[in-house]
């Protein structure tokens, strides 16, 4: 009877740590796994999975058995693709050893849900799970936690925030009562989580060195980002104005939001459009070739502000909130134009076409002045990426 004590990796961390491929079969290559993977990372539970598989394979052989012993992982991108992997290295394995029934040795809850696979192509007798002993100490909690208060940064991360949140919560509580102090505290984890999550901090941190190098370098951009700040506070400040002024719309959240957007977006879009005329120059000045997507921005960035603007005031107009647009009466030669007033339809959409056109125009721009089309733009950006 020919026993084969396979151990399973689902997650392919004896793969990835030693850079081996597997199936890895034989006494003497899982014994020297063993070595390769201690070293790698002394603390990984696969190593005491790798000596459980020897171990069982050397008393299965005392007992006059027939016995082979070999390490299987999912080394793929997906889980369907590493289950189908472990699947391919049982196989070959079936098809070298051949043999009558199989033990199989695992570590973790996920490396169990592997069993159905095996089982369904040779019988297995037993199913081994290491649990390491010292994971269950608290002389092992206690470790841990010690190399969880030596760490700077852990501690910063998790400790400065939950010692600022229970100062403040008390605070919080007699002055604001149960309610205010509940929402927040959660409030401010909210943008703690989202503050590290997006690496803003990381950004954050560059920005003195960045600002620095252009300061140096003398960039253009450092002056039109001034520039665009002051022009976005102008823009928040109009739109907050606006907003606040006793004609203004004042029911439901909708007619504001319009309110608002309608007198902050010109100064909102002549900053983004001074921050992307500054990239602009600086991709200029460094460089002989300038890619269209530099030169798509500013043209990019108008057309968006007309949209936006054109869709708040067709709101606005048909809640007799801003006066219509009227083109005044004109005379070129002998031929003559009545006034108009435009109604909320066609100002929207006279403004929609106003961006789309462009839009094109900025296409047609830097296409001209690059001498390539903007299919060869994206297919040079690919080949970079």
């Amino acid at each position: 009877m020919s026993t084969l004590v396979v151990c399973v990796d689902r997650d392919d961390d004896i793969g990835t740590k030693t850079g081996l491929d597997t199936p890895v079969s034989g006494w003497e290559a899982v014994r020297s796994l063993v070595t390769e993977v201690g070293l790698a990372d002394p603390e990984d539970a696969s190593v005491n999975c790798l000596l459980e598989s020897l171990r069982v394979a050397r008393d299965l052989r005392d007992g006059d058995e027939e016995v082979s012993v070999a390490v299987i992982s999912g080394a793929a991108e997906t889980m369907v693709g590493r289950d189908r992997a472990v699947a391919e290295q049982m196989d070959s394995l079936i098809a070298e050893y051949d043999p009558d029934s199989a033990v199989v040795v695992i570590d973790s809850a996920q490396d169990e849900r592997l069993v159905p696979i095996i089982e369904s192509r040779v019988r297995v007798d037993a199913v081994d799970r290491v649990v390491v002993r010292q994971a269950r100490d608290i002389e092992s909690t206690y470790y841990l936690l010690k190399q969880f208060l030596a760490d700077e940064e852990l501690r910063q991360t998790v400790l400065v925030p939950v010692g600022v949140a229970m100062l403040a919560f008390p605070i919080l509580l007699m002055a604001f009562g149960p309610a205010m102090a509940v929402a927040s505290i959660t409030a401010v984890i909210g943008l703690f989580v989202l503050y590290k999550g997006l690496g803003v901090d990381d950004y954050v941190a560059d920005m003195p060195a960045e600002a620095k190098d252009a300061l140096y370098s003398g960039r253009v951009s450092i002056v039109t980002y001034v520039v665009a700040a002051g022009l976005s506070l102008i823009g928040v400040f109009a739109g907050a104005l606006r907003v606040s002024d006793p004609s203004a719309p004042t029911e439901g959240v909708l007619m504001p939001a319009m309110a608002f957007a309608f007198a902050s977006v010109p100064w909102l879009a002549a900053a983004a459009l001074a921050a992307s005329t500054g990239r602009l120059l600086d991709e200029v000045i460094r460089n002989d070739n300038l890619r269209n997507s530099y030169l798509n921005l500013p043209f990019g960035v108008l057309a968006v502000g007309l949209v936006v603007r054109g869709f708040s005031a067709y709101f606005l107009q048909r809640e007799a909130y801003v006066e219509p647009l009227v083109v005044p009466a004109m005379e070129l030669g002998s031929l003559a134009v009545e006034r108009i007033e435009l109604d909320p339809g066609t100002r929207m959409a006279l403004f929609v076409v106003a961006g789309i056109v462009v839009s094109l125009l900025g296409v047609r721009v830097s296409t001209y002045v690059t001498g390539s089309s903007l299919g060869e733009e994206f297919e040079d950006e690919e080949l970079v990426d």
